[in-house]
């Protein structure tokens, strides 16, 4: 490629980020990650940025490819947060590359897409999910990952289970990975997956925002201002999907371990003051059954954007369905890992 089409390229990359980024049933917050290789150079989402942001603001760090990988092949520490292997030259604004670094650079193909679709992850968080993709994915040169915890760990399966064929990954309890040699090859992909995976949402209905109101008077709490976050709370296969524990990463990190659902005996106050006592913090979300989704008022927009996430995953699992949820350790990992305590510590 000459330097004109690698502009051009690169703008492509920009474009569909930013329109990924900006579906939600896509790309929720500072989840998801694009990267682009030229010239020795992994270009990547920083951690912690927005997709949807990829057109105005600077997103992409240069990260150095071959001695990334060769760090992660001798199982170099650094390699997990790749600060070490950036081309300071080349990144002014200082930004840190994304935790999946080590899994884009391990994907051959010049363009590597990760996305949370919803769609996808409903699919991928039930214990029959790989049979259920062999069958939606037959079309496809496809890879299951049985959830692994984010990052190098994460890389080092991918890595020895991939087939040069593979351009398509699907992440247990996380989501979904296209590769391609082009922008518009990787777009393409992504649109023919996130149409063989598709699920039907479940019924649902309008929230009870009166009831809600009069239910967070005098508390610290606010109904949501989005009708789809709502929408678990009308459905009551939805709220058991919820609350029977984690389900993906970003869940977790954002909403914290689990989901936190009031009954009819509860209050709200009291509600929250046992949940602060058995995990030192108040729950950011609280559903609550047949009336709709109260918010902590100090939730940012990333929480926000999760709390709508849990509502669109839950919605498109089926009643009858055995889901895999996180267990104690892995949540322990996520919540404890520095990359995402990092990742948190800048959340919009």
């Amino acid at each position: 490629m000459n330097n004109d089409d690698i502009s051009n390229e690169f703008n492509a990359l920009r474009e569909f980020s930013a329109r990924v980024g900006n579906d939600p049933l896509q790309v929720q917050a500072a989840g998801g990650n694009t990267s682009i290789k030229n010239d020795g150079i992994l270009w990547i989402k920083a951690s912690g940025t927005w997709l949807a942001n990829a057109v105005d603001s600077e997103l992409f760090v240069p990260v150095s490819l071959q001695p990334l990988l060769e760090a992660r092949e001798r199982d170099d520490p650094n390699a997990e947060k790749a600060t070490d292997f950036v081309c300071q030259e080349l990144n002014p604004s200082g930004l840190r590359p994304s935790i999946e670094t080590t899994v884009h650079a391990v994907i051959p193909q010049r363009v590597v897409v990760h996305v949370h679709c919803v769609d996808t992850i409903a699919l991928a968080i039930r214990s029959d999910a790989q049979a259920l993709l062999g069958d939606v994915l037959c079309d496809f040169n496809w890879l299951w990952v049985p959830y692994c915890q984010p990052g190098l760990p994460l890389s080092h399966f991918i890595s020895a289970h991939l087939q040069p064929e593979v351009d398509v990954v699907v992440l247990g309890n996380h989501g979904l990975v296209v590769a391609a040699d082009s922008v518009a090859e990787a777009e393409s992909l992504l649109d023919r997956v996130r149409s063989a995976v598709a699920q039907k949402p479940l019924s649902s209905h309008e929230a009870d925002t009166s009831g809600l109101q009069e239910l967070c008077a005098e508390t610290t709490y606010a109904p949501s201002t989005c009708r789809h976050t709502h929408a678990i709370a009308m459905n009551r296969y939805a709220v058991a999907v919820a609350e029977g524990g984690s389900l993906y990463p970003d869940h977790v990190i954002f909403l914290g371990e689990g989901t936190t659902v009031m009954h009819e005996e509860s209050s709200l106050t009291a509600l929250t003051e046992k949940t602060q006592q058995q995990r030192g913090k108040l729950p950011v979300s609280i559903v609550v059954p047949n009336l709709g989704v109260v918010m902590h008022r100090n939730a940012n927009a990333s929480q926000h954007a999760l709390a709508r996430c849990l509502s669109d995953v839950c919605l498109r699992v089926p009643a009858d369905a055995t889901i895999n949820y996180l267990n104690a350790q892995e949540n322990h990992q996520l919540l404890n890992w520095e990359a995402e305590v990092y990742r948190q510590s800048i959340a919009q």
